[in-house]
């Protein structure tokens, strides 16, 4: 206990020996009829790092090997997910509660935007009614038989990331990142308030790791030589992927058509979610 402790452990966030009250006493429950296996958050420490695309893509490649997914988009602010998957309809809820909806492939989303009448509606909230809107997400919506969660986060370590981690069981957390040197600093962030909240790191993704020449088929780091090897020796982390800089993959998010998408670089990762998750 520090000099300055105000017995108020609710608003403090070191794990000291006298500590009376857990991260995980906030634990909310599901839905009784939801049935949810494992659940994956995707964390960045800053935005524009590809957060949203590497759920999405997860998602489809967990899909794909057989397993029921499922995403809750968390980033109530800057909601993306409908758009890559060119969902067009909005949820429906019953007395019973509220249901996902289905992508192509059957993919369970829920998003604020399936909510909203229009899709380009602001959502001018107060952080504290954003992180309920979310606990909601979790304890309101009917996740009926999923596999594995992936949870789309917005970017940082305020409320949202803080709601998600103290409500939620989530069993690990994917940190995506980009090239750039100041993101070393940004990623060992993410990775305190993961250890400060005793939540597992699945490991690192790097997008935007290197432009391929689609005629001389050479490798342009176009952000400069990575660090994302150095960070994860320096925290003991796994590098799950390497993302190129690929036109497609925008693409296939603006026409709503991200399960359309090929190439394996996610496999080392699913791999990596079956054996161990």
């Amino acid at each position: 206990m520090s000099d300055s402790c105000t017995q108020n452990c609710g608003s403090c966030s070191t794990e000291c020996g006298d500590r009376t009250e857990k991260f995980n006493d906030f634990a909310e429950t599901p839905h009784d009829l939801s049935n949810i296996k494992k659940v994956i958050g995707i964390v960045s420490g800053k935005g524009g790092v590809g957060k949203s695309l590497v759920t999405s893509m997860m998602a489809v490649t967990m899909q794909r090997r057989g397993h029921n997914a499922a995403i809750l988009d968390a980033d109530i602010t800057g909601p993306s997910i409908p758009k890559a998957f060119g969902i067009k309809e909005k949820a429906h809820a019953t007395e019973v509660g509220l249901y996902p909806i289905k992508t192509k492939t059957g993919i369970d989303v829920m998003s604020v935007n399936l909510l909203l009448e229009n899709d380009t509606d602001p959502v001018v909230w107060r952080g504290p009614i954003i992180a309920n809107a979310v606990k909601q997400f979790w304890t309101d919506v009917i996740w009926e038989d999923v596999d594995y969660m992936f949870i789309d986060m917005p970017p940082g370590t305020g409320d949202v990331p803080l709601t998600v981690f103290q409500s939620i069981r989530v069993d690990g957390i994917i940190i995506v990142t980009s090239p750039q040197e100041l993101v070393s600093m940004i990623v060992t962030k993410a990775v305190k308030m993961a250890e400060m909240m005793n939540i597992p790191i699945v490991g690192l993704v790097e997008n935007m790791s290197y432009f391929k020449c689609p005629d001389c088929e050479v490798e342009h780091r176009i952000f400069g030589d990575s660090n994302i090897d150095k960070i994860a020796q320096d925290h003991n982390l796994k590098v799950l992927a390497k993302l190129p800089m690929n036109p497609q993959f925008a693409a296939g998010c603006d026409r709503g058509m991200i399960e359309l998408f090929g190439g394996n670089w996610f496999d080392n990762l699913a791999q990596n979610l079956e054996d161990n998750y």
